[in-house]
């Protein structure tokens, strides 16, 4: 290998929101100019907290992949594909699941946090529970040297790191351990200054035309302490602000002074900063247009990932089962 690898997916949730855009996808699109990447659609993660129904894995698995392709996930220099079309990572998952015990897996802080958010009290499934080995085989499938996180998904990557030890110490050196690659992935609000959520409607989405994020940036929350216009702002705890500081670069400067000045009123600043976001987006709604068009090309380019990511895939088990002493 030339490159380096990294492994990174996603939950097929639809269409991504901006804080998709700036927490993990523009990142992406940066490692795939450094990194042999593989991105996939973690769809059989995705039953952990929602196996009830699955009427939506394809149509919103899809929708996101459009998304990335948009947003500038390049298949040529990257491997995209869809986790439940590569059989061996539930073999791996299964191999692995072997090597952990049940108290590792629940003194995760991760996983502590979800069965609270959610408040699953003691009806965690057994799926859940393994979540993170589950992530372990996608990210060693690939043998991946790093992963793209956050410092509150270190938990997570470290059973993977210990996982893999494990695996190299008991059976044979087959897999790199993972180094994290500590991203300081930005937290843009969502409207309502909350958490960016499409479950809480408070989301302004890469495929949103113009007219629609206008109406949704009037709805921002802004600074509370602004009244009336000619009213002194506080730029710093104003969702707005912190649109114009990843979307509008160029006018930070002086929105800023404007707004501390009481110059600048909430629904001028609104409307520059909804104008600025819309011209962002413009080349990602274009090219969203093109693959919402051409479906045919979108399912090309995850048949073409599935045929590489099980070629490395087979690679992987076949040294796993050498190893393990599988066959003859």
């Amino acid at each position: 290998m030339t490159r380096k690898r990294i492994l990174s997916g996603m939950r097929p949730t639809g269409k991504l929101h901006l804080g998709n855009f700036v927490g993990v996808l523009a990142n992406w699109v940066k490692l795939q100019e450094e990194y042999e990447c593989f991105f996939e659609v973690a769809d059989w993660h995705a039953l952990t907290t929602g196996y009830e129904d699955t009427s939506g894995l394809v149509d919103d698995g899809l929708e996101v992949v459009i998304d990335w392709l948009a947003a500038g996930i390049d298949p040529k220099k990257s491997v995209v594909f869809v986790q439940s079309e590569v059989k061996e990572h539930a073999e791996l998952h299964l191999l692995f699941s072997m090597m952990i015990t049940t108290a590792r897996l629940e003194r995760n802080p991760t996983l502590k946090e979800q069965v609270r958010d959610l408040e699953l009290g003691e009806n965690i499934t057994y799926g859940h529970l393994g979540y993170p080995v589950l992530q372990a085989a996608d990210i060693l499938m690939y043998r991946a040297h790093a992963v793209p996180v956050g410092e509150d998904q270190l938990p997570h990557l470290e059973i993977t790191r210990e996982i893999a030890r494990r695996f190299n110490t008991v059976y044979d050196d087959v897999f790199p351990v993972p180094e994290p690659l500590l991203t300081k992935f930005a937290r843009l609000p969502g409207l309502d200054g909350k958490r960016m959520s499409k479950s809480l409607g408070n989301v302004i989405l890469l495929s949103d035309p113009p007219e629609a994020i206008e109406k949704k940036v009037k709805t921002a929350i802004t600074d509370p302490e602004k009244i009336r216009m000619g009213d002194p702002g506080h730029p710093d705890i104003c969702n707005v602000f912190a649109y114009h500081q990843r979307f509008n670069p160029d006018a930070v400067k002086a929105t800023k002074e404007n707004c501390l000045s009481g110059e600048l009123g909430c629904v001028q600043c609104k409307q520059a900063c909804a104008e600025a976001i819309a011209g962002y987006l413009a080349p990602i709604r274009e090219r969203r247009a093109e693959f919402e068009g051409n479906k045919d090309a979108v399912f090309s380019v995850l048949e073409d990932g599935v045929i590489r990511a099980r070629e490395a895939a087979e690679s992987t088990m076949y040294e796993v089962r050498k190893a393990m002493k599988f066959f003859r």
